[in-house]
């Protein structure tokens, strides 16, 4: 398998953040030559006769004022506290949450940075040997993509003092070159960690440390709240920095410098850019009064038939008495189950509940899903922990096994003995957690025989024997060939710098991916935590006592990446929409109650995000930079549009009295019914996004993985129904688009339209003149408090183009249109002088702008010029039993009467009213919510309806109807493109159903009725 790479808008925002703060740097070529004048210059020190060969990263030119207005705007643009001055000079700081692509990011920067300003020389610091080997694995499986994309390709290598040759050749040679370094390297007192700073004969009596702080070197460091102790601080000056770069999901509130960027936990999740996390619980609660043991796993509800457990009890042997787990039903007596255990008397199922996951029993005794009762030991609570995710391993593999996406689950183990053992030939034997695993695994794949019997998913399980599908990942004896256990090295960060054990994992990293490699659990020494990083580890159990120490975020973050399939492609937005999060589900199992890990967690989220305004004030909105819908008009939010913002928001009851957002706020961007002044219609995705920087307690609150008790199934008497017969097989054709139109029509509507409404903004110059009254301390001195404004003047520049820096102007429209340079440079040679001289203003915003604009003249052509042809192929039923859909009752599933389903899973209240409505009408025969698996192709992706119905024969105007419910304002793109995916729908079912079949956008069953009766 090779892994896949798109161009994700966060991760190119923080690279132009870091680049734009450097705007109107020249772009320089390096000099060969570093020569002692050079090092003086930098405070080095050399013998009068030597010269170093070499390139160095070229100075910054621009004042520190210069950069310092390039810092703020940046700052402003990315909705961030501007910076009053530059704090550490050109450090600059970027927040990105685990998870999200961080290395790839930085990578891209160091390019985009060459590209505009030709600085090949990067330098990445890394607390751990385990982050060290994950960057460099970055480095290998992204080097295509990033050749591709710049026609380039970038020398890397991981520091090693042994062999100092890729060191010579960083320096010597003039492409884009990185080094990879731990801060043990250079920060330790071992004797290879000194060698760094030694002159020495094998590196021509020169310090390497020396050659390195020549070629001045952009300095990217990682996880720098790991890196940078009192004593690495001093040590990084010796690298000789252009600038520093601090990149982090937790940066420590005392080391931020001038945030550029932030992509914090928050709102990495509300973009669905991580895994959406669930938790199960397992809970000790004492006793119940007798020495009967008893487990609830989980309920099992079904439409059709009444509600069963799976309850685990002991059960008398022929030899001993074992646990075992069944299903059990109201009725069933726990004495018999368990031949005659006295324990049991009384115990008789009373009730099983699917909304607070019970069983009550008759003697009054109540236990909830998750719970363990009676005598119970630490090996027990192991078994269950196994158990549990064995189960959800299961449950997800069955549900993504159509998709072609592998399944992984990872253990975090605290002593390698649990898993495996060696007898005294050397032989290797299962410790207690291997013998656990094979038999509970086997035991629960018995019970899915009975319960499914035989389908392909099923048939590719049975295919790998127990013993094959589990393997430890250690560290390893090079005498004995055996796993050891790890040493750890960092003590603050709970880490090995085990090499080999790293090593294993890394390589593996895209073999594990891979469906024909039999290994999907993974059991792991809780010290290599940060050394897991693939993408498709979807349960995460910890199978140790938890300790303070251990933070949850840290258990979490090796399975909170998007995972991809077997052709390595991301399973994102991009491809699944707004149901990120119904595949890419993040299940802990934990050692605790989900109350007691789901607070952990929050406490420990809400302490990242603890700069987040807890409340909507106009000072929320006030200098904050807001664009209208197409990124055409901007404006700063003065304090009486601020008043104007948060008044209205009063007004439509989404803020309390103690000025926080209402679930009517929630449920409203939810269903894209935000109501806003009319005139703040074109700003509303910006409002929401400044709005969504709101700390709320519950946006990333996991779900309990046990509330999941409801799983949707199609009802087979409504797939016989005549009315769903014909609904279908109007509907179910496939079609392919064509888009015949004239270059020359959109070129001249592109120039009329940017004569008509480009307009970029002028850039000024504030100047302050001041004088100081009187010094009172030596602190309020350093923080100008004794100067006094004594004037204030903006000057308008009248070009911020520097004769050094080059622009492809058409290259980058170009990339951001798709259009032809022959093509964007008719365009731009047939606008008025006017138009084009604003490009001499404000060359970025000028890009941005024109961009978008031919951007909208694309699509409006597009939509007069593309037309559908109906194809042979077409969808089967198939597409309503693949995909296994699952929710909790009265929370977002309910039981539905003429759903093609016995449940709907629905996303929205919205959506919920129009089942209710749906199902309530005597003249709809049958409906279905359209899954994933249904969807019309058009020039903008894959675009999927909401709902199909078909209505009684005799009651209305007989047609079929498919309709798209208002959507989420969750993405600016969705709305730019909506009118075409719209029209796209049309044209479509047109075709293939010979204008039978209607499609249109409503919002609610009246409206839908309306539409009907009137065609």
């Amino acid at each position: 398998m090779k892994l896949q790479f798109k161009h994700q808008k966060f991760q190119a925002d923080a690279a132009a953040a870091v680049c734009k703060v450097f705007n109107g740097q020249p772009k320089l070529t390096p000099t060969y030559i570093v020569d002692k004048g050079v090092l003086q210059d930098r405070q080095l020190t050399m013998d009068d006769n030597e010269t170093l060969t070499g390139y160095n990263n070229k100075k910054i030119l621009l004042s520190d004022n210069q950069v310092l207005e390039n810092l703020q705007k940046v700052q402003r643009e990315n909705q961030l506290e501007p910076s009053k001055h530059l704090e550490g000079k050109f450090n600059l700081t970027v927040e990105m949450e685990t998870g999200v692509g961080k290395t790839y990011t930085y990578i891209k920067t160091m390019f985009e940075l060459n590209k505009l300003y030709g600085w090949s020389k990067f330098i990445v610091v890394v607390p751990s040997v385990a982050i060290r080997e994950g960057i460099y694995k970055s480095f290998q499986v992204t080097q295509e993509h990033f050749s591709l994309d710049y026609n380039k390709k970038a020398r890397f290598f991981i520091y090693n003092s042994k062999d100092l040759t890729k060191v010579e050749q960083f320096a010597s040679d003039s492409g884009i070159n990185v080094m990879i370094i731990n801060s043990q390297a250079f920060n330790a007192r071992g004797k290879d960690a000194r060698r760094i700073y030694m002159e020495l004969d094998d590196f021509q009596s020169r310090r390497p440390i020396d050659v390195i702080a020549a070629t001045n070197p952009i300095m990217i460091i990682d996880e720098p709240q790991s890196v940078e102790g009192k004593a690495t601080k001093e040590k990084l000056k010796e690298f000789n920095p252009l600038m520093t770069l601090r990149y982090s999901a937790t940066h420590k509130k005392d080391s931020i410098y001038n945030m550029i960027y932030r992509l914090d936990a928050l709102e990495a999740y509300n973009k669905r850019l991580v895994k959406r996390i669930a938790v199960k619980g397992i809970s000790v609660s004492g006793t119940t009064g007798t020495d009967s043991y008893l487990y609830l796993e989980r309920i099992n509800l079904s439409g059709d038939k009444p509600p069963t457990a799976s309850l685990g009890f002991e059960k008398k042997g022929k030899n001993k008495v074992r646990r075992i787990t069944r299903h059990v039903r109201e009725g069933d007596n726990l004495f018999d189950l368990s031949d005659g255990l006295e324990q049991y008397k009384g115990f008789t199922i009373a009730r099983i509940s699917g909304l607070d996951n019970s069983v009550e029993f008759t003697n009054g005794i109540i236990i909830y899903a998750g719970e363990v009762v009676g005598e119970v030991n630490e090996e027990h609570l192991r078994r269950i922990q196994i158990r549990e995710t064995i189960q959800s391993h299961l449950e997800k593999e069955r549900d993504l096994f159509y998709k072609g996406i592998k399944v992984l689950s990872l253990f975090f183990i605290d002593e390698v003995a649990k898993y495996k053992q060696y007898d005294e030939a050397g032989q290797e034997m299962n410790g207690i957690y291997g013998d656990i695993f094979e038999e509970e695994y086997e035991s629960i794949l018995n019970e899915w025989q009975i319960q499914f019997g035989e389908d392909d998913y099923l048939n590719y399980v049975n295919k790998i024997d127990a013993s094959k599908t589990h393997k430890g990942y250690f560290s390893i004896d090079k005498k004995s060939n055996q796993f050891k256990e790890s040493k750890i090295n960092n003590r603050k960060e709970s880490t090995s710098d085990d090499e080999d054990a790293y090593d294993l994992i890394m390589k593996d990293k895209e073999r594990l991916l891979d469906m024909k490699e039999p290994v999907r659990f993974i059991f792991s020494h809780s010290a290599l935590r940060e050394g897991w990083d693939n993408p498709n580890v979807f349960q995460i159990c910890t199978l140790k006592q938890s300790s303070s120490d251990v933070r949850k975020r840290q258990e979490v973050g090796r399975g909170l990446r998007l995972s991809v399939n077997n052709v390595g492609e991301r399973m994102d937005a991009t491809i699944l929409g707004e149901d990120v999060h119904t595949v890419n589900t993040l299940t802990v199992v934990a050692n605790e109650s989900y109350e007691d890990f789901t607070k952990s967690l929050q406490s420990e989220i809400a302490a990242v995000v603890a700069d987040r305004p807890r409340e909507v004030t106009y000072d929320l909105f006030e200098n904050k930079v807001i664009k209208d819908e197409n990124g055409l008009n901007e404006q700063v939010v003065d304090r009486k549009l601020a008043m104007k913002i948060t008044n209205g928001l009063i007004r439509n009851d989404y803020l309390n009295d103690s000025n926080e957002l209402t679930e009517t706020y929630y449920s409203d961007v939810k269903n894209g019914e935000l109501k806003v002044a009319e005139e703040l219609a074109p700003y509303t995705y910006e409002i929401v996004g400044i709005l969504d920087s709101i700390y709320d307690p519950n946006a990333m609150k996991p779900e309990n993985a046990r509330d999941n008790n409801v799983e949707a199934k199609v009802d087979e008497t409504k797939l016989q129904m005549e009315e769903f017969k014909a609904l279908w097989n109007k509907i179910n054709h496939k079609s392919a688009y064509v888009v015949n139109f004239d270059t020359d029509e959109l070129i001249s509507k592109s120039i009329n339209e940017l004569d008509r409404k480009l307009r970029v903004s002028k850039i000024y110059f504030k100047i302050d003149a001041g004088e100081m009254e009187s010094i009172k301390s030596k602190e309020s001195l350093e923080a100008g408090e004794d100067f006094k404004k004594t004037s204030s003047d903006d000057k308008e520049v009248d070009s911020m183009v520097n004769a050094n820096v080059k622009y492809d102007l058409i290259g980058q429209i170009v990339e951001q249109t798709e259009l032809t340079r022959h093509n964007v440079s008719q365009i731009l040679r047939g606008i008025a002088k006017t138009t084009f001289d604003q490009f001499k203003m404000n060359p970025e915003e000028f890009i941005i702008k024109c961009s978008n604009l031919i951007n909208e003249q694309k699509a409006t052509v597009i939509i007069e010029h593309i037309s559908y042809n109906k194809l042979d192929e077409s969808y089967t039923t198939d597409i309503f039993t693949e995909p296994t859909l699952k929710g909790k009752l009265e929370v977002n599933a309910m039981k539905t009467n003429k759903h093609l389903y016995d449940h709907l899973i629905y996303d929205s209240t919205n959506e919920r009213k129009f089942a209710e409505s749906l199902d309530s009408k005597e003249n709809v025969a049958v409906y279905i919510k359209l899954p994933n698996g249904f969807y019309i192709n058009t020039p903008v992706g894959k675009y999927n309806p909401d709902w199909a119905i078909a209505f009684e024969e005799g009651t209305v105007k007989h047609i079929y109807f498919v309709a798209e419910t208002k959507g989420s304002m969750s993405s600016m793109d969705i709305r730019k493109v909506e009118k075409l995916k719209e029209h796209c729908a049309k044209e479509h079912f047109k075709k293939i159903s010979d204008n039978t079949v209607k499609y249109d956008i409503i919002s609610n069953f009246d409206e839908l009725l309306n539409f009907v009766n009137s065609n």
